[in-house]
């Protein structure tokens, strides 16, 4: 799913993380959860988004999806507040 876009919208009044194609068509709703999610950014190979949310007791941790929006996993918990996940090489 990797040349889609990957974009945050609080549209169903929740941030949530979807993906569309890049003629604006197809767009999915990834995330799907009641606490918000935000700052998707690809993985350099396409198959994996990394993100932010709230989800597991209030704090904002990162995460990591599978491209289709499967296998939503935390990937740290350190007490603080993380923004802005990115990819590096």
């Amino acid at each position: 799913m990797g040349p889609s876009i990957i974009f945050q919208s609080s549209r169903d009044a929740n941030w949530e993380i979807y993906a569309m194609n890049t003629d604006g068509s197809g767009q999915n709703n990834l995330t799907n959860d009641p606490f918000g999610d935000s700052s998707p950014s690809w993985s350099p190979n396409g198959s994996q988004i990394v993100f932010t949310s709230a989800r597991d007791g209030g704090n904002v941790e990162i995460y990591i999806m599978n491209g289709d929006g499967s296998g939503q996993t935390r990937v740290i918990s350190t007490g603080a507040a993380e923004e802005s996940p990115a990819w590096g090489p």
